[in-house]
């Protein structure tokens, strides 16, 4: 190779790589993009501290059937969804108890939910199953059942409320979902600001006024 070809090659393998490189911001080009990961997220917004955190997914649809799930329960037994069928239940999703909002939502829960009929509230977190337990007993609720979501997939996946981002990466983001006794979604809110708490009323008139038609 002449000296003349050897410089046009080497002129042609820098103009490449120049382009290549000014395809993003950051230096990163599309396809190393989504080999490393930076996709676009195609979940929910939410705010923590003035912070737009995401979610892994999508909430769950009004009336669509409510996808089943295995959660842990305090004795380390799975409990699924379909276990309740022939009941209303709400779902209560919060971040964990160690946090004064959830803390509050679940004596809430407790308190109000208790003169539905035919209705249970699952409050469902991170938290380990021992911790859940302590909460409870220490503060003597009895009318909601504590379930761990720490070593579920099947809920993870498929209610899109895990945070994906953001110091809370991993924990699930705050939610309620009431279900009738068909297993049919008849009410969701996403708390769009994490440290607010749920729409109890909410969605206890949507528990009361469910109908299985």
């Amino acid at each position: 190779m002449t000296d003349m070809k050897k410089t046009l090659f080497l002129w042609l393998a820098l103009g490449a790589t120049v382009t290549a490189f000014a395809q993003s911001p950051n230096g990163i080009t599309k396809t190393s993009a989504v080999q490393t990961g930076q996709t676009k997220n195609k979940g929910e917004s939410i705010i923590y501290k003035r912070n737009t955190l995401h979610t892994t997914g999508k909430m769950v649809e009004t009336g669509r059937k409510a996808p089943d799930f295995h959660l842990t329960q305090s004795d380390l037994q799975d409990v699924k969804l379909s276990d309740f069928k022939g009941k209303k239940v709400i779902l209560n999703v919060f971040p964990s108890l160690d946090t004064p909002t959830c803390a509050v939502s679940v004596r809430e829960f407790n308190e109000k939910a208790s003169g539905l009929e035919n209705t249970v509230v699952l409050c469902i977190s991170m938290d380990l199953p021992f911790a859940q337990s302590r909460f409870c007993t220490t503060e003597g609720l009895t009318r909601v059942i504590p379930l761990s979501a720490f070593r579920s997939q099947d809920f993870t996946k498929n209610y899109g409320l895990q945070i994906a981002d953001g110091p809370m990466k991993g924990l699930l983001a705050r939610a309620v979902i009431v279900v009738d006794e068909k297993g049919i979604v008849r009410h969701t809110q996403l708390v769009k600001e994490i440290s607010q708490e749920p729409d109890y009323e909410a969605a206890l008139e949507s528990a009361a006024t469910a109908t299985t038609e």
